[in-house]
């Protein structure tokens, strides 16, 4: 198991804060380029490739704070 100093935890939870708010952002951004339907295909391919990248930090953040513990 990863022993993280309480400073790591601070700046990893920060980080996942972060992270997760951008998610929250590309996705809105591209629920509303999709519906106004002047968006640029390739602007909204970018922020989905984006958003997919976002979510895989997501969870390699959450794994590190947040480990599965088996009982």
């Amino acid at each position: 198991m990863l022993s993280l100093t309480k400073e790591q935890e601070a700046q990893l939870g920060l980080e996942l804060a972060t992270k997760r708010q951008e998610h929250a952002d590309l996705d809105a951004a591209i629920h509303t380029l999709t519906q106004s339907h002047v968006g640029d295909r390739m602007l909204v391919q970018r922020l989905k490739k984006r958003k997919l990248m976002l979510k895989d930090r997501i969870v390699q953040l959450e794994n590190i704070l947040l480990p599965d513990i088996i009982a």
